[in-house]
């Protein structure tokens, strides 16, 4: 998908998502307006059942909205069918899921390469391009291993190569270090960082509002409703966000 440079990457108009009911039907999002452009690093925040994880399950076409208007890339993908929503997925989304969602039978190359089955990409040239991306994670000793071998923050590192595997231009993630020590936050947070200065637009739900600081954009949601966003001063150089995670000593 390929759109003019000042067509936001996303867009959403009244975008609706109902849940339940009758009596028990109840709104998790309730009329969001959104855009984002190319190469912005957007942090949402809000406490839980405000609709921000709902929100980043449409963006990535997980699931759909009752009502309103989803464009990626300026074209209306919301009431596409689910092959064609997979397919863009392939082709264009990496999401980073909060559990890793790793398969538990696949050892962790097998799990990278996994994406890639669904382009077509012949089985050798699939493990050839998961190792390659292991490698810039310093996980290539690993690549045998199976998940369960693995501490929590090779484990969250494996499920973002797998996430860009595909080379993706839109990066989803939902709280990537929620699970991690502060020392494989940082080096998680500052892979995320370097993917943002590439030119990657990025989409994180957290609820540290010590990561804000990597983003451009911060957005806090309350009851479905985007309540602020803002724009983030510029961080401070600082040598050991901006080196990239591959400069990086291996977690053990």
């Amino acid at each position: 998908m390929v759109s003019n440079k000042n067509t936001p990457v996303i867009e959403l108009r009244n975008l609706t998502k109902r849940y339940g009911l009758g009596a028990s039907e109840h709104y998790a999002l309730n009329g969001v307006d959104l855009k984002i452009k190319k190469g912005e690093f957007v942090a949402i925040m809000g406490p839980s059942g405000c609709g921000k994880t709902t929100l980043l399950n449409i963006l990535g076409l997980l699931d759909r909205s009752n009502d309103g208007e989803y464009l990626l890339d300026g074209k209306n993908v919301e009431r596409l069918s689910s092959h064609r929503h997979a397919i863009i997925r392939s082709k264009h989304i990496g999401i980073i899921f909060q559990n890793f969602n790793l398969v538990p039978r696949l050892n962790v190359i097998e799990n990278v390469a996994l994406p890639l089955t669904y382009k077509g990409v012949s089985h050798t040239k699939r493990l050839e391009k998961a190792s390659e991306i292991l490698k810039s994670f310093h996980l290539s000793e690993r690549e045998y291993y199976m998940p369960w071998q693995l501490s929590g923050g090779q484990t969250q590192r494996v499920a973002i190569a797998r996430a860009l595997v595909n080379e993706p231009s839109l990066i989803l993630a939902d709280e990537p270090t929620g699970n991690l020590d502060s020392k494989a936050s940082h080096i998680i947070m500052r892979e995320l960082s370097d993917l943002h200065k590439r030119g990657n637009t990025i989409i994180m739900v957290t609820h540290n509002p010590d990561l804000t600081s990597y983003a451009s954009r911060v957005i806090t949601m309350l009851d479905g409703h985007i309540a602020t966003d803002t724009a983030m001063r510029k961080p401070k150089k600082d040598s050991s966000i901006k080196r990239p995670l591959h400069t990086a000593k291996e977690e053990k």
